[in-house]
């Protein structure tokens, strides 16, 4: 079982992460228009008093004027935060806040974190009960034992919403999934194993819960706290864990182990030890759960078995438990169909559809998002990864039909198709694309260059490529000047990064003799010109580096303008023969993904010029994993109204068709037309109307306004300019990009090193 480095960072990048820009992680924004005095009558007085009618006749209404549908309340008291127990309701906030960014990520469900500071179930109890009118579901985490479970039978008993403590079944949830597979692959009858689950807490009873409901006999479940075995005649058993007290002889973990089938540790490290693993029956299922550290880690059961399938909660072992292949998805399904509560029903299908879609084959889509892997069901396969993009599709739509088949459903869904197809429009793509690059070059690193390596948010970026084990960094700058910076931002300054200037002789002599050998002739330098440019300019050093093999990619810009680093780069690095070098920006807005072109070279490119960068726009966003359609868009539409600046895109078109190129493409047509589905009725002979995901633009000026507009206005994510065409993979951050923009592009530069021939 191999494992894998985890990413580090300082308490300080964590508390500025907290609390750059806004504080916290989540915010409210409204999700009509507020502009005029009429929006605002709409949504407040006398407009809002139509809706309030509606639901005061019929409750469920509040379903179809407002946002309970898709709200849910992450309530915690701080009782047992993480692993850190109980430090009050207040220092559980951080975490409800992030609680509530998953449920965003990841099932695209909008949550209000309440942090109750009452230690009194009661009160506690009242308090969901007076507020739990505006949502449409509870999320319970991080509440003690046994208040959780007082807290949640009751407000099921009392509420006619999903209620659902992720701490408990979200556990048992996604450890009933790695059961039902691992059985499946040893061979093994769920009726017939012998189950050992050492700890006793929220989460362990649950998963007992669970495992029964699934089919493992009670009597064969031995459940052990810190006192012992959990058996039948014990003294001072509350009635929780006297639920799960069978007649045995065994008093000790190390009695109860032997000859087990499966042992599941919510527990401590140190807990089951190797001896304990040799007593285990044939192919033992061992999930090792403890958080941080697993009761025993998988290289240690190796040790001793070479028959074993192990699972821990770490993300840095195959199999990882971990909740949120679960709870997001859940609470989705079940909001979906207005569901009265989260059933046992619903979590067994949520479980059945975890596991189905472990042993299904991987597409190739599916391949692109985890970064060119393709895992096979087996010993090391038996959960899904917590980033495959098909559980957004197939664990809600269990859930729903789970929902609607035992009756708490309140609404229906007709076509099921259909509701998974809406299920995937609500992935972020940005973060589907960039997971799937991250988890491509972490397994093909690169050294990736970072020019200006004295600037914050470069340095901050550089210092994240190497703990997040994307690839090997190396800094641009002043050694004195960068280590000052390190410190600030809260490492040891001799913090392990390479860092080269131009003091460097050797490689400085390298680079002069490349330069003044390509430019002589070509811009008439001497070599002492060529000596200046790389002593003086980073951007001619860092791209030299590329250009000599001393790295494999290098990302720029940020402390400068875009076209200045790209003039600099066009002296070292010529455009990829027979291509087209321009800039193609990814444009993420409202769950659509556009790529827009050219947003940074070509300033009025021509007919010619702009059919080279729709083919070459189209194989770039297949690589990203989109079927591309590409507009040609303008102010007109199929020659409405025909003036002199159109004409050069309608022969731009007429050109491709020529090409008999294998994309579909259309134009020239407005941009509303290219996006917008309403538009198929008045042009029903276009398949690329409504339908286009890349934009090729008339010109520079339009293409990098429209972008840009996009990002400071609309609300969209952006990636790139990406320089498309250029001779090696060399990227430049705009003005005052953030840390993870500059990230993102040093990842692409990664990426396009290890899938492009630039030789060719």
């Amino acid at each position: 079982m191999k494992k894998t480095k985890v990413d580090h960072y300082t308490d300080k990048e964590a508390l500025e992460f907290h609390s750059h820009k806004k504080p916290g992680k989540i915010e409210i924004r409204a999700s009509k228009n507020m502009i005029t005095k009429r929006d605002l009558a709409l949504a407040y007085s006398p407009g809002v008093a139509v809706p309030v009618k509606k639901i005061s006749e019929n409750p469920d209404a509040a379903y179809d004027y407002t946002s309970k549908g898709n709200l849910v309340a992450v309530i915690s008291n701080g009782s047992a935060i993480l692993g850190m127990g109980n430090l009050g309701a207040l220092a559980s906030k951080p975490v409800m806040e992030g609680k509530a960014v998953l449920f965003k990520r990841f099932a695209d469900i909008d949550s209000i974190d309440l942090e109750i500071n009452s230690s009194n179930a009661d009160e506690i109890i009242n308090s969901i009960k007076n507020f739990s009118p505006s949502f449409g579901g509870i999320n319970l985490e991080d509440i003690a034992a046994p208040d959780c479970f007082i807290i949640e039978d009751k407000l099921k008993e009392i509420l006619d919403i999903p209620v659902f403590h992720d701490d408990q079944h979200g556990t048992a949830i996604i450890t009933s999934a790695a059961l039902i597979n691992a059985l499946d692959i040893t061979k093994k009858s769920i009726d017939k194993i012998k189950v050992v689950i050492n700890g006793a807490g929220a989460s362990a009873m649950a998963c007992a819960n669970l495992f029964k409901k699934n089919g493992v006999i009670q009597k064969n479940i031995t459940m052990v706290d810190r006192t012992g075995v959990i058996f039948r005649g014990r003294e001072n058993l509350n009635q929780w864990k006297s639920s799960h007290a069978i007649e045995t002889t065994n008093r000790t973990l190390d009695d109860a182990i032997n000859n087990a089938d499966v042992f599941l540790g919510l527990s401590a490290k140190g807990a089951l030890t190797k001896a304990m693993v040799k007593k285990m029956a044939k192919k033992p299922i061992i999930f090792a759960c403890a958080n941080p550290d697993p009761e025993i880690t998988p290289e240690e059961i190796e040790e001793v078995r070479d028959d074993a399938i192990i699972a821990t909660g770490r993300s840095d072992y195959p199999n990882q438990v971990n909740n949120l292949i679960g709870f997001p998805y859940i609470f989705r399904g079940a909001l979906d169909v207005r569901s009265k509560t989260i059933n046992e029903e619903m979590k067994i299908a949520a479980a059945q559809a975890i596991a189905k879609l472990a042993r299904e084959d991987v597409p190739d889509e599916v391949v692109a998002a985890m970064g060119g892997e393709r895992p096979h069901y087996g010993k090391d396969y038996i959960i899904p990864s917590t980033f495959d993009p098909r559980l957004i599709s197939i664990i809600p739509s269990a859930v729903a039909k789970a929902a609607m088949d035992t009756g708490v459903a309140r609404k229906k869904i007709e076509n099921f198709e259909i509701y998974q197809e809406q299920l995937k429009q609500r992935l972020d793509p940005t973060v589907t694309i960039m997971q799937g690059i991250n988890s491509y070059v972490k397994k093909n690193q690169k050294k990736i260059v970072f020019a200006d390596g004295e600037d914050e948010n470069t340095l901050k970026a550089a210092i994240a490529f190497k703990n997040s084990k994307l690839g090997i960094p190396i800094l641009i700058g002043k050694e004195e000047k960068i280590k000052e910076q390190i410190k600030k931002i809260g490492y040891n300054e001799n913090f392990d990064i390479e860092i080269v200037n131009s003091k460097d002789t050797p490689k400085r002599e390298k680079y002069v003799k490349y330069l003044f050998e390509k430019l002589q002739r070509e811009q008439g330098l001497l070599e002492w010109d060529c000596d200046r440019l790389v002593r003086n300019d980073r951007v001619i050093w860092a791209s030299c580096m590329v250009a000599c093999g001393d790295a494999d990619g290098a990302v720029t810009g940020n402390t400068r303008r875009f076209g200045a680093s790209l003039e600099k780069i066009k002296q070292v690095v010529d455009v990829r023969a027979g291509e087209i070098m321009f800039g193609l920006n990814l444009v993420v807005h409202e769950g659509k993904t556009i790529f827009i072109g050219d947003t940074s070279v070509h300033e009025y490119p021509s007919a010619e010029q702009l059919s080279e960068i729709a083919i070459s726009a189209a194989r770039v966003v297949k690589l990203f994993g989109f079927e591309p359609k590409v507009a040609f868009v303008s102010h007109s539409t199929f020659g409405q109204p025909l003036t002199s600046r159109t004409k050069h895109i309608k022969e731009a078109v007429e050109i491709l068709k020529s090409k008999k190129v294998s994309f579909e493409f259309d134009g020239d047509m407005q941009p509303d037309v290219a996006l917008n589905e309403e538009y198929k009725s008045l042009y029903p002979f276009s398949n690329i109307v409504g339908n286009a995901n890349i934009l090729i633009m008339p010109g520079q000026h339009s293409a990098a306004i429209s972008y840009k507009l996009m990002k400071t206005l609309g609300d969209s994510k952006v990636i790139g300019p990406l320089l498309i065409g250029l001779g090696l993979p060399i990227e430049i951050a705009p003005l005052r990009s953030s840390t993870s923009e500059i990230l993102n592009l040093a990842s692409v530069a990664a990426y396009s090193a290890d899938i492009i021939d630039y030789k060719k």
